[in-house]
């Protein structure tokens, strides 16, 4: 019991001496995710009544707001209801791509999604995160790039500044943390190379 008090009052020392996370501090004043306040209200509407919405299954419709809001999106895109899109002036989808119900593409910064990829139900492109190590909890940003025929599996996570390289899939409910190789099956948290992926003819 003695040994026990005492490792209780070293640790609240330690604690004590500490810097502490102040998010009043928190000021993201230097990000500027373009387009204009006005353009940016509206798409809040647009993204509400017809993206999140799940009751619009419509992928024409989303693809031609989607384009007129800034995107380049390719031809032969499927979106499922549900979807949830931060900025579509920062997004870039080539041909023949799958993405999901309850997928979240999150992009503070640009999201490259080349062709025939698959983003399964519930995954999210995370651009953004925090400093941890900062009393401010700073905002960090970071583009994300799905090369062609990747797949991000159900509920699966790639974290901002990750490349998943052509052909390489992300199981599902794993959190990529780093670029993944190409024709690679990445899985786990944080995602680490199982085995190769072969393409049969």
């Amino acid at each position: 019991m003695h040994l026990a008090f005492r490792y209780q009052y070293i640790i609240k020392l330690q604690t004590e001496n500490r810097h502490t996370v102040n998010l009043a501090s928190f000021s993201n004043d230097w990000y500027n995710p373009g387009a204009g306040i006005v353009k940016r209200a509206l798409w809040y509407v647009v993204n509400a009544l017809f993206f999140i919405n799940p009751l619009v299954p419509l992928s024409g419709l989303k693809v031609w707001l989607l384009r007129l809001f800034g995107a380049t999106v390719g031809k032969g895109v499927v979106m499922k209801p549900s979807l949830n899109i931060k900025y579509p002036w920062l997004l870039q989808i080539g041909n023949h791509v799958w993405i999901g119900e309850n997928v979240w593409i999150d992009n503070l910064a640009q999201v490259t999604i080349k062709h025939n990829v698959t983003l399964s139900q519930g995954a999210m492109l995370l651009t953004g995160s925090h400093d941890y190590k900062k009393p401010a909890f700073d905002l960090i940003v970071g583009s994300i790039t799905l090369d062609e025929s990747v797949w991000v599996g159900a509920k699966a996570i790639v974290c901002p500044g990750v490349t998943c390289g052509s052909h390489s899939v992300l199981a599902a409910g794993s959190v990529a943390t780093s670029d993944l190789q190409a024709y690679t099956i990445y899985q786990g948290n944080p995602a680490i190379a199982k085995r190769e992926r072969h393409i049969s003819a």
